[in-house]
């Protein structure tokens, strides 16, 4: 067995401690967690790390550098999933962390290595992301409520905290993540180093009109709040369309009264906008807000505005970065569009990130894959990576 094929199996063996018999399911401190804790942990000890888990639920194993004070690689990804997940979204990046401490044993670096299992990243059992790289770089502050009676639950104690605070002394942090979209696949390559993380702003739009019979109100005198939605939709399309890197989605909408045979007097939408330049992303809300307003005036509807969540991009560190791509062999430059835990860790530390392909372009889904050869390609990027840091440590 290649150690591709091993880390592939054993992504798919820890798809087994879910909450949902049949279906990859696992939140954050969910009874399932204990077990990753135990496998991975187990398995840490085995490649001579010292094992913990934080105050947060991380999962912590730290390989000793040749010297005990020096500085420390971060290596880390999430061990939570979304709900009917597939087995590589995430924990593949772990795996791949502890693998390369397994192959590097019992050599010594001049920087020591630390691999974390971020307990929470999706935001599933809370609707609060990234709770443990948050904790990692010290900005969870007081848990709330329900997340601290959860980590209680665990057996930890969410006054620790600030104990789970990387050092000073970090290096860097690094993160593997399969690519969840189509981009590498469509262009035959195996890696990608990610030089952005999009910014996104997500809104709520509300069309309001007046409710009436399906089928007595004629069409001129009609104020159907979906029918103006659906315009904008296609709207929003075309201003995606016209620039180039910038992706807008309407993913949710919802109609009042939501009968068959009465006009819709209200639409509520939820729309995505991402481009990793933060001037090119407002700029296209701002647009895409007035054509929604402009439609309103104009089919005699009231339109409304939220603002929901306002990311900005996040840059990774250039110079980690070109090591990363030196190690990979110059692999293709991307942006990421979807969020990833080394845009937080990236407050604290420098961060860097590869992206493996996902054949079909699928995450977030049962059939998301990897292949073998992939796999081989970032754990040999992975040693590399170590080879040119070694030079500057």
């Amino acid at each position: 067995m290649t150690h591709g094929r091993d880390c592939i199996t054993r992504c798919r063996a820890l798809a087994l401690y879910t909450e949902e018999p049949g279906r990859i399911t696992r939140t954050f401190l969910s009874e399932p967690m204990r077990c990753v804790h135990a496998d991975l942990g187990a398995w840490m000890r085995d490649c001579g790390m010292s094992v913990s888990v934080d105050a947060a639920g991380n999962l912590r194993g730290f390989y000793s550098g040749r010297t005990p004070d020096g500085p420390t690689l971060f290596i880390g990804s999430h061990l939570d999933t979304v709900p009917h997940a597939g087995a590589f979204d995430g924990i593949l990046g772990v795996v791949l962390g502890i693998k390369l401490i397994e192959l590097l044993q019992p050599r010594k670096l001049g920087f020591g290595i630390e691999v974390v299992g971020f307990s929470e990243e999706e935001g599933v059992r809370f609707g609060f992301p990234f709770i443990g790289s948050l904790a990692l770089i010290g900005e969870l502050g007081a848990a709330e409520t329900a997340i601290a009676n959860a980590i209680r639950a665990y057996g930890l104690d969410p006054d620790e905290l600030p104990l789970a605070v990387a050092s000073e002394q970090a290096l860097g942090y690094l993160e593997f993540h399969i690519e969840q979209g189509p981009v590498l696949e469509s262009l035959g390559a195996s890696l990608g180093v990610v030089e952005t993380i999009a910014g996104q702003t997500r809104l709520e739009l509300m069309f309001e009109g007046r409710a009436g019979h399906a089928g007595t109100t004629p069409m001129h005198l009609r104020r159907d709040a979906v029918a103006g939605a659906a315009e904008w939709i296609f709207a929003v399309e075309a201003e995606a369309r016209g620039i180039a890197d910038l992706v807008a989605t309407v993913g949710r909408i919802e109609a009042y009264p939501g009968a068959s045979n009465v006009i819709a007097g209200a639409a509520k939408l939820s729309l995505d906008v991402r481009h990793r330049e933060d001037t090119v992303r407002r700029e296209a809300a701002v647009r895409l807000v007035a054509a929604a307003e402009s439609i309103a005036r104009r089919r005699d509807l009231i339109v409304t505005t939220e603002v929901r969540m306002e990311q900005a991009a996040v840059a990774m560190d250039p110079r980690l970065t070109d090591t990363l791509a030196r190690a990979a062999g110059g692999p293709l430059r991307m942006v990421s569009g979807a969020g990833h835990d080394a845009m937080i860790v990236a407050r604290r530390m420098p961060a860097a990130m590869l992206f493996l392909r996902s054949p079909g372009g699928l995450s977030h889904h049962p059939d998301e894959s990897v292949f073998p050869e992939d796999v081989d390609a970032a754990l040999t990027a992975g040693m590399n990576f170590f080879e040119e840091l070694e030079k500057t440590a």
